[in-house]
C-alpha cells in the first residue's frame, strides 16, 4: 500500500531532523483524539488552525508598542508575530529541528493579547480576579474561544510552547524554546526600529558598547543574535555570553527609553481606564454580552465572560464600544 504524504513526511523528518527534534509522529496528541490527515501532519494541521482563526486575524488591529500609530510602518501585533515566525523558522531549520512546530507555536504564541497591548493587559491584570495574562489567556482562545466554544483542539506540543513563550517554566520541546528567544529578539529590534520612526531614539542612542556587540543595525542585531543562538544551541537554546550580556543591556536600555517613555507610553494611563472602564461596564451588565462568551464562562459567570470578551477587542473596536456605552450622542433635532 502506498503510503500518504504525510507518511513521507514523518519518514522524511526520521532522516533529516536531528535526534534532539520533536518528532510529529511522536507528538504527545491532543485533548480530543482525531483522525490524522492524509496530506499533513499534526504540526502542520496546527499551524494552519491558528491561521485560519478569529484570534490570528484580529491581531492586525492590536497595539505592540506604540497606540493607534499614525503612519503605515508601525508594528501591530500580526506584523511582530510574523517577525517572530521568521526568525523562529530560521533557528529550528539551522539546528535541524521541527520547523513546523515552531511556526505553529510562533503564529499562537499572542492570541490571547488585549486590545492596547501590555496596557490591556495590566488593567484586565488588576481587575479581573486571579488576574491575567496574555499567555494563559492564549491557551484558553485555543482551547476554549475559538471555534465558538469548542476550541482549536491543538497539540499538546504547539499549546505548550505558547504558554510558556514568555517568563516561567521553559517549554518542554526545543522548538518552543526556540520560539520564546525568538519572540524577544523580534519585539526589542522592532520596537528600536519603531522609535526610531517615531522620533524618540536614533540609532546612534543605543549605547556603542552593546552597538559593537550586537551590531549598528536592525539586520545587524538579529543576524547576530540568530547565529549565536544555532552556534550555541548544542543541548538546549542559548546565546554566548557576551552576546547575551549585551542583549540583556540593550533590553534595559530599552526599558529606560522607549518602554517607560511618555511619547510612548503617554495615552496608556487613558487606556487602562477605558478597558477597567468596559470590564466593570459587563460584569454588571452581563445581558449585554454576547451570548457565546456567556456561555464559555459557565460556572466561572459575568467576570470570567467579561474578561474574555474584552481581551478579544482589537483597539478600534474597544474604542467604539467605549464610546457607545459612556460618550453621550450629539442631539438630532428634526
Amino acid at each position: 500500500m502506498d503510503k500518504t504524504i504525510r507518511e513521507n513526511t514523518w519518514l522524511a523528518e526520521k532522516q533529516t531532523l536531528s535526534p534532539r527534534a520533536s518528532f510529529s509522529e511522536k507528538s504527545r496528541g491532543r485533548l480530543l483524539p482525531e483522525g490524522e490527515c492524509p496530506v499533513r501532519t499534526a504540526y502542520q494541521r496546527d499551524r494552519d488552525r491558528i491561521l485560519h482563526s478569529n484570534s490570528f486575524r484580529r491581531l492586525k488591529h492590536k497595539t505592540q508598542v506604540f497606540l493607534s500609530p499614525e503612519g503605515d510602518h508601525y508594528r501591530t501585533r500580526l506584523t511582530h508575530t510574523l517577525e517572530v515566525s521568521q526568525i523562529a523558522r530560521t533557528i529550528a531549520r539551522a539546528l535541524r529541528l521541527n520547523e513546523d512546530l515552531a511556526e505553529a507555536v510562533a503564529l499562537g504564541h499572542d492570541l490571547g493579547h488585549t486590545p492596547f497591548g501590555h496596557a490591556g493587559e495590566k488593567a484586565l491584570d488588576e481587575v479581573f480576579p486571579g488576574g491575567f495574562r496574555h499567555y494563559n489567556h492564549s491557551i484558553r482562545v485555543v482551547e476554549v474561544l475559538e471555534k465558538d466554544g469548542r476550541g482549536l483542539n491543538l497539540t499538546f506540543e504547539v499549546k505548550d510552547g505558547i504558554r510558556c513563550h514568555t517568563g516561567g517554566e521553559p517549554a518542554d520541546t526545543l522548538e518552543g524554546r526556540i520560539v520564546r528567544l525568538a519572540d524577544r529578539i523580534a519585539y526589542i529590534n522592532h520596537d528600536i526600529d519603531d522609535a526610531i520612526n517615531a522620533g524618540v531614539l536614533t540609532e546612534e542612542d543605543i549605547p556603542y558598547t552593546i552597538r559593537e556587540r550586537l551590531g549598528f543595525s536592525k539586520s545587524g542585531r538579529i543576524n547576530t543574535l540568530v547565529v549565536s543562538a544555532i552556534e550555541n544551541s548544542a543541548d538546549d537554546i542559548r546565546l554566548d555570553a557576551g552576546v547575551g550580556q549585551a542583549f540583556g543591556e540593550l533590553h534595559d536600555f530599552m526599558f529606560d527609553r522607549v518602554y517607560t517613555n511618555p511619547v510612548c507610553k503617554g495615552e496608556e494611563v487613558k487606556a487602562i481606564a477605558m478597558v477597567k472602564w468596559l470590564y466593570e461596564y459587563y460584569v454588571g451588565h452581563p445581558a449585554s454580552l454576547p451570548p457565546g462568551n456567556m456561555e464559555a464562562a459557565g460556572d466561572e459567570g459575568p467576570p470570567r465572560a467579561s474578561c474574555d470578551y474584552i481581551a478579544g477587542m482589537t483597539d478600534r473596536y474597544a474604542v467604539k464600544v467605549f464610546e457607545e456605552l459612556f460618550v453621550p450622542k450629539s442631539w438630532i433635532v428634526l
